[in-house]
Order: C-alpha cells, then structure tokens, then sequence
C-alpha cells in the first residue's frame, strides 16, 4: 500500500464504527419530515476537529481506541483505506489478500492529484490480490463534464469512469452524483447514495412551522431533486427559479415560478461550486418576499467567490456535508457541516453483507 495512506489495522470493525458518531440534534420541529422509514443512525456535524492546511492529523486518528468497540471478531475479511484528500472521514491500513477492500477517496480539488492518488490506491490493491476492490468517491470530480454542449468538447466524466475502472475497481460507491446518467458511464456496479437523509434529519430538528415551508429549486435542471425533498417535508409546495447561463460558472437569474411570499424557502442542490446561482437565486426570493433562505447542499466545492456570497446576509443558515473536507478559512458563521460518514459506513457494511442478517432494504437509505 502507498506510504501516504495511514496505518491503522481493523481486522474486526463494522464500517459503521469506523466513522466519527456526534449526539443527536434534539427533535423539537413542529412540522413531521415524512422518511419512509427513521434513520438508524445518528447525523449532524462531524465530531473531528476543523481541517487546516497544517499536515498533522487530529489526535483521533493515530488512536486505536476506536477498535475496542467491535461487532463481528470474526470477521477479517472487510478492509478500508482513506487516502489523503479527506483524512477526518477515514483511516485504516493492513493486509489485502482475499479482502473486500473499500477505498474512501473523494477526487475533489485539487481533482487531478486526488484522482491519481485514487487510481494508485486501486492498482496497488489489485496487485496485492484483493478479492474485491470498491472504491468509495463521496465526491466524483469532473461529474459536470457529462454531455458535450458544443464541438470539440471532451465528456470528462465518462473519461474518469474508464479510468478508474480499468485501474482495477470492481464497484462504485458515490455520492450524489451530478446527474444520473453518470452511473451509466461506469462499466461497472455502482451504489449511488444520496446525502439527503442526512440534511432532512437536520432540518427535522429545526422549529419551522410546515405552513410557512417551501422548496425551491434553484434551476430547472433540480425540479427532480427538490421535489423528492419536498416530498419528505410534509409534502411541502415547490417554487422554481429559472435562469439562463451565459457562461461557465455564469448565471442569470431571469424568472420565480411558485408564491415564496411571507415563507421561509429551503433551497436545494447537489452542489455549490461558486455559488453564482445559489445567491442570485436568494436574492430573487427575498425581492420576491421571502422571509427567511436556508441553502441546502451536499458538496461544497467553494471555488472563490463563493464563501463572500454565502455570507453576505442573504442566507439565515447554508446547511453541507462533509463529502468534501471543509477547511478552517473557509467557516463563515451561517455555515452548518453534517457528516456523512456514518451513512457512507452503513452503506458499506450493507455492500459488504450483502444486506443480509435483517438490515432495511437500501430504499431507506435512499440508494440505488
């Protein structure tokens, strides 16, 4: 294994276990957020200390503590790995042979170093003989280069799926792809896991009165998935803002479809990279009479300027995972980080199990 993952081994440890736990958010919310089925574990903000750029790891991750606690002793089988993109989610490293290895490696910025990373991660594994190599991409870069929109174009995620794929993994586990299409690009399985259970619990805590909820989706590209979220939030109604791009990264908020007067509007995406069309869009509501707008997103990709534009007051809270590693300098106070990481180790115990021994079906997960 390369010398730049870290050395932990976990011969016994459920997945679930491996990943940082937090309390629960207490439950005093007046509207019922409607999950098929409650989650079983707990989400909310990553328990681990701030990232900064200093290359010392928090004091948890050289500990072994955490290995006391295990469900199966007997199981030697499952092995995961973190490479160095997002350290605080993962850790571990031991013999592969005959292992189901999972390598937890979001391709995030810098994309093209992490990739490489990625792809040696899985070349060593192969040639190590694991039985089973999946890799667990909680970010997939390059994910919007996935149609070509003008000549001479390259399709960038197709491209990133044949590499990884022919670098040796047999599985896929990502999160919150771009769009859907993107699973068929790989050639092999993929389990596609949303992050959205993690943020509805989240907003389950808050004490906002059903009546005055509505979703909006900040393109028309995301009726889909703000529908879906809308659905688990007593049904709430749906607002639609529609822009036009001029550009890369260029947005132009043009039109509200929906009433947002006097209602605090929960505005939901895959991702904020720049955060053009997150703002617009929150500007648009408030001239429109929205009283309060809370951004709802599972990557923060947080390309400039986009740190001065969610805190410039329009937004009462921007609410993200950690599926990408958030650094100190880039905390502004309306910021709340949810961890995913016990949702990406219940997925991967439910992989590695087969989803046997009584687990939920993946549908209460909302995977794939």
């Amino acid at each position: 294994m390369a010398s730049s993952l870290l050395c932990t081994p976990t011969s016994s440890l459920s997945p679930a276990t491996l990943f940082k736990a937090h309390p629960r958010f207490p439950l005093r919310h007046r509207f019922r957020c409607n999950v098929v089925e409650p989650l079983k574990f707990d989400n909310g903000k990553p328990f681990f200390p701030l990232l900064t750029t200093d290359p010392a790891l928090p004091t948890f991750l050289s500990s072994n503590s955490h290995l006391e606690r295990s469900i199966n002793k007997n199981d030697t089988r499952l092995r995961i790995f973190s490479g160095t993109a997002n350290p605080a989610l993962a850790q571990l490293q031991d013999s592969v042979r005959g292992c189901d290895v999972y390598l937890v490696q979001p391709t995030c910025p810098p994309a093209n170093e992490n990739l490489m990373e990625l792809l040696i991660m899985v070349d060593a594994c192969r040639r190590a003989s694991a039985k089973n190599i999946t890799a667990v991409i909680p970010y997939f870069g390059y994910a919007r280069a996935d149609r070509k929109t003008q000549g001479r174009e390259s399709i960038a995620a197709k491209l990133v799926a044949n590499l990884i794929t022919e670098a040796g993994a047999n599985r896929v586990l990502a999160c919150d792809l771009h769009s859907g299409q993107s699973m068929g690009y790989f050639d092999i399985p993929v389990d596609h896991v949303y992050g959205q259970p993690v943020i509805l619990d989240y907003l389950a805590s808050k004490t906002i009165c059903s009546d005055d909820l509505v979703v909006v989706s900040p393109d028309v590209g995301g009726v889909a998935r703000a529908r879906a979220f809308a659905k688990k939030l007593s049904d709430a109604p749906l607002a639609i803002v529609d822009k036009r791009r001029h550009g890369h990264n260029v947005a132009e908020v043009m039109n509200l479809i929906g009433d947002v007067k006097g209602k605090v509007a929960v505005m939901v995406d895959d991702m904020i990279d720049t955060a053009g069309t997150i703002a617009k869009g929150a500007a648009l509501l408030h001239q429109e009479g929205a009283r309060e707008v809370y951004a709802c997103s599972t990557h923060a990709v947080f390309s400039p300027p986009a740190i001065e534009r969610l805190s410039s007051g329009l937004f009462q809270e921007v609410i993200i995972t950690n599926t990408i590693p958030v650094y100190e300098q880039n905390y502004f106070p309306q910021l709340t980080v949810l961890s995913v990481a016990n949702l990406l180790g219940e997925t991967i115990w439910r992989v590695h199990d087969d989803c046997s021994g009584g687990f939920e079906p993946y549908s209460t997960l909302g995977i794939d």
